[in-house]
């Protein structure tokens, strides 16, 4: 893979980062314990990780400076690649080996990754009785965002790496002639064109700004029990809600799936702050919801393509139902606005900011997120086929998000294998009984999908 700048997004990313709000994205995936081939060996995990993971271009490649354009970074092979620095095993106390996992998942997932190496890593927990493991593998927000990290992490899995192939170099296209008489200068025609198109990038980047700025609290009103002085420690919880239910929900009322999860993390919120013994804020907390801006069934392709929506949750709302009904019109509301409205698209500002804005603008801009929102809610998708490591199949896996500086709470969702898998990330100091909220998720379902009078779900 040659050389290639990093996109605006993804350098914002990069400066975002500090010791104290590492901005990795995660993932804990449980694996079946690996079978034994008829007079054979089970598969060596460590070595199969190792090697499929070696055999990821995008996972060979570091980020140095560059001279030209000023402030800027590139993506470029390490030519000291060793991929033992990157994927670790270590084994735990099989007693309670999911506890110990998510326990060393969240020490693990406090740590930046190396910046002077590619930026991901990969660790085999094993020592479990029944010869189950888990990996987690933590990539740099940087190197992608949650559909490019799909992609990557992917390739690891038996299906996908037996199914791969390279791909094929397509006929290079012959440059079209210049119109202007100076070989290499485009023609006026071109130049035209060319301005037109910064002319309407910055009428776009102004626009986005604009509602950036509209959709701001200026006057602070962050729900303080969300809001966080980073402690740089971090807690991890999990929790499984069935994924039939959440369908059933969504056929009887209305919208989508994810509207029905946003609804069941806000009536869960409410849970939680009602256990604590703390009072409803003033005003529902406010979500970040991401959107991707890639194509349906188009490739991954490199880089961050990201914006998002901003929702209220709405935890001041004592009933189930309405508390659906009012995510379902807030999320109907935003779609028809589009990608480019809100606070959300600051993703797309940074699309628009040079090189030198995002080194320099790095420090100021970190601790904005709380002006903005007060927790980040997205789902990631996964391959619908089962899915195995060296045979063992997939039993779980749960997405975890970054936390902004400020806030002390991100929430992540992949549906698989007819579940839908929740991580939760949260400050250690600040959510230190996050299991109590990732156990108020099944309960909030619970309510919108009760039981029926012969016990089973209506």
């Amino acid at each position: 893979m040659t050389t290639e700048l990093l996109a605006p997004l993804d350098l914002a990313f990069w400066h975002l980062e500090s010791t104290a709000h590492p901005l990795h994205l995660g993932a804990l995936a449980h694996f079946g314990p690996v079978p034994a081939p008829p007079g054979g060996e089970p598969a060596d995990v460590l070595e199969l990780l190792a090697r499929r993971a070696a055999a990821v271009p995008r996972l060979r490649m570091r980020v140095r400076d560059v001279l030209l354009p000023v402030g800027g970074a590139a993506w470029s092979a390490d030519p000291d690649f060793d991929v033992r620095r990157h994927v670790r095993e270590i084994t735990l106390p099989g007693a309670d080996f999911a506890a110990e996992t998510t326990r060393l998942a969240a020490e693990l997932m406090e740590r930046p990754v190396e910046r002077g190496l590619p930026p991901w890593e990969m660790y085999l927990l094993s020592g479990a009785p029944d010869g189950s493991f888990a990996v987690l593998v933590k990539l740099h927000h940087a190197l992608a965002d949650g559909m490019r990290a799909v992609a990557i992490g992917a390739g690891i899995f038996d299906e996908i790496a037996a199914g791969h192939r390279p791909a094929r170099r397509s006929r290079p296209v012959p440059p079209r002639a210049p119109l202007s008489g100076f070989p290499g200068l485009p023609g006026p025609g071109r130049l035209l064109g060319i301005a037109r198109d910064r002319l309407g990038d910055l009428g776009r980047a102004v626009e986005v700004g604009a509602s950036v700025v509209r959709a701001s609290r200026l006057d602070g009103r962050p729900t303080a029990a969300l809001a966080a002085h980073s402690s740089g420690t971090r807690r991890i919880a999990t929790a499984t809600l069935p994924l039939d239910r959440v369908h059933r929900v969504r056929r009887a009322t209305g919208g989508t799936a994810n509207d029905v999860l946003l609804a069941v993390v806000a009536g869960a919120l409410r849970r939680w702050f009602d256990e604590r013994g703390l009072p409803l804020p003033g005003a529902d907390p406010r979500a970040l919801v991401p959107v991707s801006r890639r194509r349906p069934g188009a490739p991954p392709g490199p880089g961050n393509s990201l914006s998002g929506y901003l929702l209220d949750l709405p935890v001041t709302e004592p009933d189930p139902a309405a508390r659906l009904a009012a995510v379902r019109h807030a999320m109907d509301r935003n779609k028809a606005a589009g990608p480019f409205r809100g606070a959300g698209a600051v993703a797309l500002l940074a699309d628009r900011l040079p090189p030198l804005a995002h080194r320099f603008g790095a420090p100021f801009a970190s601790g904005a997120a709380r002006l903005l929102f007060d927790l980040l809610v997205t789902q990631v998708p996964l391959p619908r086929s089962a899915l195995s490591l060296g045979g063992a199949p997939l039993r779980a896996l749960f997405p975890m998000a970054p936390l902004a500086r400020g806030q002390s709470l991100a929430v992540a969702m992949s549906p698989y294998d007819g579940r839908v898998h929740i991580g939760l990330v949260a400050d250690g100091a600040a959510v230190p009984d996050l299991d109590a909220l990732a156990a108020a998720l099944t309960t909030e379902l619970d309510l919108l999908d009760p039981p029926g009078d012969d016990g089973t779900r209506a």
